[in-house]
């Protein structure tokens, strides 16, 4: 059994949640400088930063899922595990028809992330720090939205991906140190 799966109930799981948020942030912005580099082509860092993105996703989904088995069911993680997954899978074959592709596949990963996002942060609400995640699963929703409206500009590039990522680093960042409260009651 791993650390964070054996911290007891929710000031355990706050606690193993904090840690990865905090990683989440810091994720999110280095993705997002490096992103920025490249967003008006797709070469071959912008395809490894495309397709990293939500596989870093199915790790972080991994991790909390393991850290939050004692306070609820893991269920939603798994659906945002195997959504991201398939999404890096469909990044990967959609920058071999340009950046429209990416954009329509990236919209519709960040509509089911957010949702999901959107959705456990409300049934964690009892555990504290979860505001910053509800709003950021919403606007996920409408990102993915402009996602796949942007992708039909005459001259369409990743910026808006790259920006992506900057507010939700900082909604993670904004819940892990609301979390400190919930995982200082062990």
């Amino acid at each position: 059994m791993s650390t964070i799966a054996a911290l007891p109930g929710i000031s355990g799981t706050a606690s193993a949640l904090r840690r990865l948020y905090f990683v989440r942030f810091a994720f999110a912005v280095v993705w997002a400088l490096a992103m920025f580099t490249t967003a008006s082509n797709l070469g071959l860092l912008a395809v490894t930063l495309l397709v990293l993105y939500p596989l870093f996703d199915v790790a972080a989904a991994i991790i909390d899922a393991r850290a939050s088995r004692t306070t609820g069911s893991p269920a939603l993680l798994y659906v945002n595990i195997a959504v991201s997954l398939i999404t890096a899978i469909g990044v990967a074959i959609a920058c071999t028809s340009g950046i429209p592709a990416v954009l329509r596949v990236w919209g519709a990963w960040a509509i089911v992330a957010g949702l999901v996002q959107l959705i456990v942060g409300v049934t964690r609400r009892e555990m504290g720090g979860q505001w910053p995640m509800i709003i950021s699963g919403g606007i996920s929703v409408l990102a993915g939205a402009s996602f796949i409206i942007g992708a039909t500009a005459d001259n369409p590039t990743l910026t808006n991906a790259a920006g992506y990522a900057i507010p939700g680093g900082i909604f993670f960042l904004i819940s892990a140190f609301r979390l400190g409260r919930t995982a200082k009651r062990n």
